[in-house]
């Protein structure tokens, strides 16, 4: 194989992970990017089933998202705003809080299939308005939390606040 088909994949060719989490969620995955050596830019094709939604509704405060809805339909939610969905539209979903949370849902009675493309940074932080929940991510760290469980800068540190506190 020479490099440059190293760098093509078919998607009807591909070897998807099934992944399910109760009622609500359910898809056929493969993340494609590290398939074809990408280094800064993720994808990932979803193929998802009538009623179901791959993921919870989330925003990146970090990684940039764009979704291009290869076959079937559905629905997306976008900050405040649902809309329907078809094959051939292209989504963009660029940083920030709740205001570009998103989330594509099947609400259709066929499958739903898409590729996800992102920005690949080292270190990411989500946040999960349905649930109220925050979530840190980079290599060797995935933690979610509450904001509600936040604490003091200066939290169980020795000697507590001193002249520096805040710096």
């Amino acid at each position: 194989m020479g490099v440059i088909d190293s760098r093509v994949r078919n998607l009807a060719e591909l070897t998807l992970a099934h992944k399910t989490r109760g009622e609500r969620y359910e898809s056929h995955a493969v993340r494609i990017g590290p398939l074809l050596g990408a280094v800064d830019l993720g994808c990932s094709y979803d193929v998802v089933p009538p009623g179901k939604a791959s993921c919870p509704f989330h925003s990146h405060r970090a990684e940039e998202e764009m979704f291009f809805i290869v076959r079937g339909r559905g629905l997306l939610r976008y900050g405040g705003e649902t809309r329907a969905i078809r094959a051939g539209d292209v989504i963009c979903c660029p940083t920030g809080g709740p205001e570009t949370a998103h989330q594509i849902i099947n609400d259709s009675d066929e499958e739903l299939a898409y590729l996800s493309i992102s920005t690949q940074r080292p270190v990411e932080i989500c946040e999960y308005p349905d649930s109220n929940k925050i979530a840190a991510f980079s290599e060797g760290l995935d933690h979610i939390t509450r904001p509600s469980a936040a604490l003091e800068y200066w939290d169980g540190e020795a000697g507590g606040p001193g002249p520096n506190a805040g710096a």
